[in-house]
């Protein structure tokens, strides 16, 4: 197969090679059923990627309309191809529409009329993909159909989107099309095929935690994306497919619930509107019954890390679906109140057994209703894009506010004191006896001036991550997952300063007066969700995703936030993405003692693991040692010289950006000196994405570890094997009434009805059997780390602590209930003992990631027993992003505690500090927790 070249211009970006096709015009295109021997639909039938890959290049062959480009490797190792597809003539002239895109999108040194003119000679881009939740399969097997009909009809309208319409057919997720589709199909008999027990996640990593990656882009198939949507392509529309619609239903589409992110463009919410109702209409107008909206599921527009969500804060119309359909048929069934016709059901469907083809049906209608509304609106979708990302430019040019519900509250509060009548759920007359009266009269005018646009509240025209900050590399992987997402950085040539303050040359900048605005703020500033209740006093209305994430905060990156305009020696960043500085290693010279390194490094541990597998000597010093002429905290690592540490040392000061001393005395007193340590990492079968995202950073740091099942705890004799065992969020679950919990997901499998490859992996983590042999574990000297849920194992080792918030009701304590205590996926602010070994390197105070987490009140003679608080919350206001509701429940609680038992010890995380790869700040508490484990007390001397 001959392989030519997709030219970018954009020079950041590795060239990327694609499948051509012959000069010849096709006399034939292949179909599905001519290359997988059944059509796309029928029943008990999945293509893999494999095939799908195969016929994919057949296409690129025989089509004038197609080129296939590969977007790069995903996690397993295999190539993510993406189909564009376009007439004949639109495809000679690939690179030339791709400019005009960028120039709309980037917005920058356009006029109004030379955007208008680039809009009309333009080509609407649309994104659609399929498979990037593998186990929902409709979305992989339909755009194998959109892909063949876009080459192969010849109707009218096709002819129309074709020439109108530049479209990116992209498989979100090979790796789990292949083997999710290749479980199913390896029954032979087909009325016997199934989805069921899968048995590990279809990422590599991370599972259905794939469409939760996409402002931070950790792996590799969401950077590749990104990279599409963000920093070449930059489409108009992007339709991210997904499962399963809500019952009684066949289709959740767009327009979607409130609440909107604070940050991003109007047009962005009207243009989903727009594209939503015109699917819906199509459906109608097909008779396909079934579709609803709004309502009809809990899907907002308020979470930024999904793959349609990512797209609002890049001025995209991102389009998400979630329909029924599984390749074995199944019934749709008959719900009372899903067959009256409402705003958001508007045609409701019959019961009646489903079958897949019918699924692909209606996906090829949502996907030529968005084409068909791209090839209409193409000027209006091409010149809006330029206007949102030219919109956003001029208000990071000046100033600007941004309106959060805190700003709302401030504003009916000082409405208040002036006298005014406030309804707080909307503002109505100033005169409370004239309530029901005019509305137009509203509140005092001025307040608007005075509360929403005070100037000590301006959003932001730019931030500067300084050099000199204690972890400068990871500040770096913060920039470089912006750099992802097309935010453009700037940085120092030399040194500058701002305001009065001094900055060391190579820090970073990055301007908010950009096209990507809506992405910079969501990544710097904190998130303000609503208090969203159905009616006062009731239930939360559970969000669709976290809802706060600030990314700077949660990789503890040290920022300044600059309101008014600056200037210095700054240019932008030509690489693909920002390498670290290279860190030095300073002091004397010659052979010298060894070398002092700050804990304060993430990148530590990947030093810190080559040196123990290599078999060098690693302490850490539990007082303050000054190097440098710089006061190092308590856990600074002492490298004692050798020729084997001064290699690996000299390559981390090279490529992790580390900085180092070498000193002619060694230091002395008390240490620890570190071993290396056998890792048990608990799993399920089926697979668990906290301990997948786990799998993910040891592999990123260097840890050596193994990945352990629920018939090996029980079989016991763990302390031969490991010196550490982890239980993610998830895996270790408090017991329900009756005795019953411990860890497990889905129908439990029965080892005859999969692979014996797989069977070690089947079982639960039971209180009878599993919680013993944990006990027996850390009593003869093992480290049991518990995080999130797993944490109640505590109850079961009667550690003197309880769960909270707590309230006794009827002489029993039970939780605070959800309509006075709800904190869903938010960032709260903690006090930290850095002085604690399993706190070595992290700072005072600090963000932790509490998604309805658990948090401890300790036993007042718990430090009898030697229970300690390492972390805990205690401040009026714990809120960093997100919502908090009743968080003065948990104020004055512990976050991370420790406890020794027998001759080992238990470590429990409340919060989530390892959540999907994100909180670089709270990495240390669970790395200094694992090398502490078998790690022993001395005293240098």
């Amino acid at each position: 197969m001959k392989l030519r070249i997709l030219s970018l211009s954009l020079c950041l970006l590795a060239v990327l090679p694609s499948f051509g096709q012959t000069k010849e015009s096709p006399r034939k295109i292949t179909t599905p059923k001519e290359a997988f021997g059944f059509n796309v639909g029928d029943d008990y039938m999945l293509a893999t990627y494999t095939q799908e890959t195969e016929y994919l290049q057949k296409l690129a062959k025989e089509s004038d309309r197609m080129k296939l480009v590969d977007i790069g490797l995903t996690a397993e190792g295999r190539h993510q191809y993406m189909a564009i597809i376009s007439s004949p003539e639109n495809m000679k002239n690939l690179e030339h529409y791709r400019e005009i895109n960028q120039k709309l999108a980037l917005a920058k040194g356009l006029t109004d009329d030379q955007a208008k003119t680039l809009a009309e000679e333009g080509k609407a881009i649309v994104w659609i993909d399929g498979g990037l939740h593998a186990s929902e399969t409709v979305g992989a097997q339909q755009l194998v159909e959109t892909i063949y009909e876009l080459n192969a009809k010849t109707d009218p309208e096709t002819v129309r989107f074709l020439h109108d319409d530049i479209v990116l057919c992209t498989f979100a997720n090979p790796d789990g099309m292949e083997l999710v589709s290749s479980w199913y199909m390896r029954n032979p008999d087909p009325t016997k095929r199934s989805l069921d027990g899968v048995p590990r996640l279809w990422q590599k990593y991370i599972g259905h935690d794939d469409n939760r990656d996409f402002f931070a882009s950790n792996q590799p198939e969401t950077t590749n994306v990104n990279r599409i949507l963000s920093r070449v392509w930059y489409p108009q529309i992007v339709y991210n497919h997904h499962q399963a619609g809500p019952a009684g239903t066949v289709i959740f589409m767009p327009p979607f619930r409130d609440p909107n992110s604070n940050f991003y463009d109007p047009l962005v919410v009207l243009g989903i509107e727009a594209v939503g109702t015109a699917m819906h209409q199509r459906l109608v107008e097909e008779n396909k019954p079934g579709s609803t909206s709004r309502s009809g599921a809990p899907y907002s527009t308020w979470f930024n890390g999904s793959l349609r969500t990512v797209s609002y804060f890049h001025n995209q119309i991102g389009l998400l679906t979630e329909i029924i359909g599984n390749p074995t048929p199944e019934p749709l069934p008959l719900l009372a109140t899903q067959q009256l016709p409402r705003n958001d059901l508007v045609d409701p469907i019959k019961p009646q057994l489903w079958h897949y083809a019918s699924s692909i049906a209606y996906e090829q209608t949502n996907n030529r209703a968005v084409l068909d509304y791209a090839s209409r609106e193409r000027t209006h979708l091409l010149y809006n894009f330029y206007l949102m990302g030219k919109d956003s430019i001029q208000n990071g040019s000046a100033d600007h506010w941004t309106i959060t519900p805190k700003r709302i509250e401030a504003l009916e509060a000082e409405a208040e004191k002036s006298g005014a009548h406030v309804n707080r759920a909307g503002v109505l007359s100033p005169d409370a006896s004239n309530a029901a009266g005019p509305r137009t009269q509203g509140i005092p005018a001025d307040l608007y001036e005075k509360v929403l646009h005070d100037p000590k509240l301006k959003d932001a025209r730019g931030y500067i991550v300084p050099a000199d900050q204690p972890d400068f590399p990871t500040a770096t992987k913060f920039i470089n997952s912006l750099m992802k997402t097309g935010v453009e950085v700037q940085q120092a040539s030399a040194d500058f300063e701002v305001s009065g303050k001094h900055y060391p040359a190579g820090s970073y900048v990055v301007l908010a007066a950009q096209a990507f605005r809506p992405q910079v703020l969501d990544m710097f500033e904190p998130q303000d969700h609503p208090n969203d209740f159905p009616y006062p006093g009731g239930p939360p209305n559970r969000p669709y995703d976290t809802t706060g994430w600030t990314l700077a905060y949660q990789m503890g990156v040290k920022f300044d936030r600059y309101t008014e305009p600056f200037t210095g020696p700054f240019a932008p960043i030509k690489t693909d993405l920002a390498v670290p500085l290279p860190g030095t290693i300073a002091g004397v010279s010659g052979t010298p003692a060894g070398y002092l390194v700050s804990h304060e490094y993430n990148d530590t541990y990947t030093l810190t693991n080559r040196l123990l597998k290599a078999g060098q000597p690693v302490f850490w010093l539990k007082d303050t040692v000054t190097a440098s002429g710089k006061q190092l905290p308590p856990g600074a690592l002492w490298l004692p010289y050798s020729a084997t540490t001064a290699q690996l040392l000299q390559a981390a000061t090279k490529t992790l950006g580390i900085n180092a001393t070498a000193v002619s005395a060694a230091p002395t007193g008390a240490a620890i000196q570190l071993h290396p340590t056998r890792i048990a990492l608990l799993d399920v079968y089926g697979g668990s994405m906290p301990s997948g995202w786990i799998r993910w950073l040891f592999d990123q740091f260097e840890f050596p570890f193994t990945v352990v099942y629920p018939q090996e705890l029980d079989a016991g004799n763990l302390n031969a094997k490991y010196d550490v065992i982890l239980a993610a969020d998830g895996i270790i679950r408090a017991p329900r009434p009756g005795g019953r919990g411990g860890g497990g997901f889905g129908r439990e499998m029965k080892p005859e009805e999969i692979p014996a490859e797989f069977r070690p992996w089947l079982g639960s983590i039971t209180p009878a059997k599993t919680y013993p042999q944990l006990q027996s574990f850390v009593s003869n000297g093992g480290t049991l780390l518990a995080i999130g849920t797993s944490t109640s194992i505590a109850s079961f080792l009667k550690l003197p602590l309880v769960n909270a918030p707590m309230e006794m009701v009827k002489g029993e304590l039970q939780p605070v209930p959800p309509d006075r205590f709800y904190i869903p996926g938010s960032l709260l602010k903690a006090h930290v003992d850095d002085t604690d070994p399993i706190a070595y390197g992290v700072p005072p105070n600090i963000t932790v990631d509490f998604d309805s987490s658990p948090a401890f009140t300790l036993d007042p003679q718990a430090s009898l027993s030697g229970l300690h608080a390492i972390a805990w919350y205690d401040d009026d206001n714990l809120l960093a992003s997100g919502w908090a509701w009743g968080q003065k429940y948990i104020n004055h609680t512990t976050a991370v505690a420790a406890a020794p038992l027998g001759k080992g010890q238990v470590v429990l995380y409340g919060p989530e500090v390892t959540f999907r790869g994100q909180p670089h700040a709270t990495f240390k508490f669970l790395f200094n927790g694992i090398l502490y484990g078998p790690s022993t007390s001395t005293v240098l001397k």
